[in-house]
C-alpha cells in the first residue's frame, strides 16, 4: 500500500474506534433502539437518493438489514447502555472474527486452517479473561449483550459473503434504509421516545458522527481500499479499531485500562492478527483472493 492509502486505512480505524466514545454520548441522550433508528435514518436519507439502486438481490439487503442493522446494533447499543465500557466494547465486538470463522465453517463448509484455530483459541482465552475481570466489578449483562452482538456480526458477515456487493457504500446505505422502520417500531413499542422532543447539540452531533462519519465516510474509504488492494492487505488494519477505541475511551471518558485488561486485550488482538497475517503471506504466493466485504461499525 502507498503511504497515502496506509494513512487512509489508519484513519478509518481511528474513526471506527472513536465511534464507541460517540455511542456512549448518544446513549446518554437517547434510549438505545431509538438511537439506532435515528442513526440508520440519517445514514440512509438523503444518501439513498444519490447512490443509485443496489446491484444486489433484495433478499440479501433485507437479510443483512435485519441481522446487522436491527439485531446486531440493538444488542450492541443496549449492552453499552447496560454498562459495558466503550473501550472494552470495541474489543469484545472484534470477537465477530471468531463467530464468522465458525459460521463460515458450518454454513459455507469452509474448513478453518490450523493457524485460524490457534488464533481462535488465543482470542477466546483473552475474551474469557476480560469477562472474568469485568465480572469482578460489574454485572455481566452488558458484556453478554455485546458478545451476542458480535455473534450477530459474524452471521451478517456470512450473509455478505453470499451477497458479494460490488459497492460497499451503496450496499450499506440500502441496508440502513431496511433497518429504519423495524427499529422505529421497536423503539415506539418498548422505549420512551420523548427524547425526540428535546434534541440538543450532543444528541444531534452523535447521530451525525455515527451516521455520516462512521458509516458513510468510513465505509466509503474502506470500500475504496478493498477495490484497490487485496482483502488480506486491508483487513489487518481493522485490528487497530479496539486500540483506538480503548485509547479514546481512556482519554475522553476516563475509562480505566487495568494491566489485566490490557494483557487480555493484547491476547485477543494477537489471536485475531495471526490468521490475517498468515493469510497475507499466503496471498503473496497465490492468486488474488475474492474481494470480501468488510464488517461495518
Amino acid at each position: 500500500m502507498s503511504p497515502r492509502h496506509i494513512l487512509l486505512a489508519v484513519l478509518v480505524a481511528a474513526i471506527w474506534g472513536f465511534n464507541f466514545v460517540v455511542l456512549k454520548i448518544g446513549l446518554d441522550e437517547f434510549p438505545p433502539i431509538l438511537f439506532s433508528a435515528l442513526r440508520f435514518l440519517a445514514a440512509a436519507v438523503p444518501a439513498i437518493f444519490f447512490v443509485g439502486r443496489p446491484r444486489v438481490a433484495w433478499r440479501w439487503i433485507i437479510a443483512v438489514g435485519l441481522v446487522l442493522g436491527v439485531a446486531k446494533f440493538s444488542f450492541l447499543f443496549i449492552g453499552l447502555k447496560a454498562g459495558m465500557p466503550a473501550g472494552l466494547g470495541s474489543l469484545v465486538l472484534q470477537s465477530q472474527v471468531i463467530f464468522t470463522t465458525v459460521f463460515a465453517a458450518v454454513v459455507l463448509r469452509e474448513r478453518p486452517r490450523s493457524v485460524q484455530v490457534t488464533g481462535i483459541v488465543l482470542a477466546v482465552a483473552g475474551i474469557g479473561v476480560i469477562a472474568w475481570d469485568y465480572g469482578l466489578s460489574s454485572p455481566l449483562l452488558g458484556f453478554m449483550l455485546v458478545l451476542v452482538a458480535a455473534a450477530l456480526f459474524g452471521a451478517s458477515n456470512v450473509l455478505m459473503r453470499y451477497a458479494k456487493p460490488a459497492d460497499t457504500l451503496r450496499f450499506m446505505v440500502w441496508v440502513s434504509a431496511v433497518a429504519v422502520l423495524p427499529l422505529f417500531a421497536l423503539a415506539f413499542l418498548t422505549e420512551d421516545v420523548s427524547a425526540l422532543g428535546r434534541l440538543n447539540w450532543a444528541g444531534v452531533g452523535a447521530i451525525g458522527y455515527v451516521a455520516w462519519i462512521s458509516t458513510l465516510l468510513g465505509f466509503g474509504i474502506w470500500g475504496f481500499l478493498l477495490r484497490k488492494y487485496e482483502s488480506s492487505v486491508v483487513a489487518p488494519f481493522s485490528l487497530l479499531v479496539p486500540v483506538f477505541g480503548m485509547f479514546s475511551a481512556w482519554l475522553f471518558l476516563g475509562e480505566d485500562v487495568t494491566v489485566l485488561r490490557a494483557a487480555a486485550g493484547g491476547l485477543v488482538l494477537l489471536g485475531l492478527a495471526i490468521p490475517q497475517l498468515a493469510g497475507r503471506r499466503a496471498a503473496r504466493t497465490a492468486a488474488p483472493p475474492v474481494l470480501l466485504v468488510p464488517a461495518g461499525r
